[in-house]
């Protein structure tokens, strides 16, 4: 007999579309990055994305320098660990690897997996990673939502990543 095709998400593939769904949110133009955290139960504790101090209004003419805007951004990571304590996240699941100052924070509140979709060459998370034993994995295997932002009339659809549409 064959066994049917699973339909349920892994928590690491559930997380990951969740992470995705919080980089939509984004204001950041040129990278849109969401995280999500879970607790030892495979609860979702919170979503965040990379973006600017809560309440705070960029001029549009602030976005058009990313070299000048960069160090006022906030990660997703950063953003992520302000709703949670040290101990409470067992899984992370951000959209691009965790920079390395967001690697050690995430090691500092003592979460033992994290899971990412797009490289960042310049991290130092995986040396980060094996020396703390964290779980560092890379994930690009889940559904992706498409939210077609220029046209209001096209609804949103789902794809698998690396999917091509018609």
């Amino acid at each position: 007999m064959n066994s049917p095709t699973p339909t349920r998400l892994t928590i690491p593939q559930y997380a990951m579309a969740l992470a995705h769904v919080a980089s939509l949110r984004s204001e950041d133009p040129f990278r849109k990055v969401g995280a999500v955290a879970l607790d030892y139960d495979n609860r979702v504790i919170g979503t965040a994305y990379n973006g600017l101090a809560p309440g705070f209004n960029a001029d549009p003419s602030f976005w058009q320098d990313r070299d000048r805007r960069r160090k006022y951004m906030i990660h997703a990571e950063v953003n992520l660990c302000s709703l949670f304590t040290r101990g409470n996240a067992r899984l992370i699941a951000c959209t691009t690897k965790p920079c390395t100052s967001c690697m050690q924070m995430l090691c500092a509140y003592g979460v033992q997996e994290i899971y990412y979709r797009d490289d960042y060459e310049l991290s130092e998370a995986d040396a980060i990673s094996e020396l703390y034993r964290v779980q560092l994995l890379q994930l690009g295997d889940y559904p992706l939502i498409v939210a077609p932002f220029e046209s209001q009339t096209t609804p949103a659809q789902v794809e698998s990543p690396g999917a091509t549409s018609a």
